[in-house]
């Protein structure tokens, strides 16, 4: 994953014709001292390792890391303090094994890019996506890094963080996933990742928001365990995400696709705002129409 980049100036040294032998070769060695410094792998924090599941990104460096059993309380959107306590639209409480890593992003690899990588390997390998904010949408990172992550390293301006909530795919589907990205004041760039793996989780359904965030910026939503005739608590959770622009359009396939299209028809989203793909599909697809 280690690519190639191209020095910096500052090691392209060339010492002046006047110089001495001795100070040639002082410089000569700070060139290699800096040379060698870039090209060196990260120096991770002792014991610490990767998630099994998840791919680090290029050049980080776990400066912390925890593992042991732990109860965490995630949120499923913004939070805030209420009368000294935390508060979130929704959360998911859960207690387990967990294995909490934190990188930090060299320079030239941001944060929000490593962010979109994790995201998108994780649901490469069929996880799905609970919670996904942004922004001063999430609520404010001094929570985010105290009260949630208990990580102080975590804290940032609101406008540059994110932060994602994931369920495994099988068969891992008892297990939680969490990333957490921000670029600090001091403009150092982190992604905090960890995973929770419980006893049993239950049913766990995405928000609404998250739906939409997913579609517009992928361009579809890939649901494979939507594979029988439409149920209520998806009918209604489809048809709130649709609602919630109400100038998008979608092409639904899978072999309950029609099925699917009149159950968000009934619940008020407009019939002119959803086709039907063909496509071989296992569950459903919702794909973005220009």
């Amino acid at each position: 994953m280690h690519g190639h980049f191209p020095l910096p100036s500052l090691i392209r040294c060339r010492p002046l014709r006047a110089a001495s032998a001795g100070r040639r070769m002082r410089v000569t060695a700070f060139c290699c001292l800096v040379l060698a410094s870039r090209l060196l792998p990260a120096a991770d924090l002792p014991g610490s390792h990767d998630l099994e599941v998840l791919p680090r990104a290029p050049h980080a460096e776990i400066v912390k890391f925890r593992q042991g059993d732990a109860e965490r309380r995630y949120p499923l959107g913004g939070i805030q303090r209420i009368s000294g306590r935390l508060r979130a639209e929704r959360e998911v409480s859960a207690e387990g094994a967990l294995t909490a890593a934190t990188y930090q992003l060299p320079d030239g690899h941001a944060a929000a890019e490593a962010f979109a990588q994790a995201r998108e390997a994780l649901l490469g390998q069929g996880a799905e996506l609970l919670y996904w904010c942004e922004g001063r949408d999430c609520g404010a990172s001094s929570l985010w890094a105290n009260a949630v992550f208990g990580n102080a390293d975590l804290y940032g301006p609101d406008e540059r963080q994110a932060y994602a909530l994931l369920r495994l795919a099988a068969p891992r589907r008892d297990s939680l996933l969490a990333l957490y990205a921000i670029i600090r004041g001091n403009r150092r760039e982190y992604l905090h990742v960890e995973q929770l793996d419980a006893a049993a989780l239950g049913e766990l359904l995405p928000t609404p928001d998250t739906l939409l965030r997913q579609l517009r910026a992928d361009g579809q939503l890939l649901l494979p365990g939507l594979t029988g005739e439409p149920g209520a608590a998806w009918s209604e959770l489809l048809a709130r995400s649709l609602m919630l622009d109400s100038t998008l359009r979608v092409a639904l396939a899978g072999a309950q696709a029609p099925a699917w299209r009149a159950a968000l028809v009934e619940r008020g989203v407009r019939a002119a705002r959803l086709e039907l793909d063909e496509a071989a599909i296992a569950g459903l697809r919702l794909s973005r129409l220009p």
